[in-house]
């Protein structure tokens, strides 16, 4: 039987911890900017855990 492929476009955006939960990026960081508050601009900097029921779908597809 094959191995499962890593999905690359994903393993690019999110990281596995030490512990197994899966760390993302938060949106709305891409463009138009300006228009945002600076104190909703840091917020949005920060990293993010991945909500339980994704982050299992998320390690099938990276192949763990």
């Amino acid at each position: 039987m094959p191995k499962q492929k890593t999905h690359k476009g994903l393993a690019k955006r999110v990281k596995v911890t030490g512990r197994g939960k899966v760390r993302r990026r938060k949106s709305f960081t891409g463009h138009l900017l300006s228009g945002r508050s600076a104190k909703r601009l840091r917020r949005l900097r920060q990293n993010s855990i991945m909500s339980p029921a994704d982050a299992r779908r998320t390690k099938v597809a990276l192949g763990q």
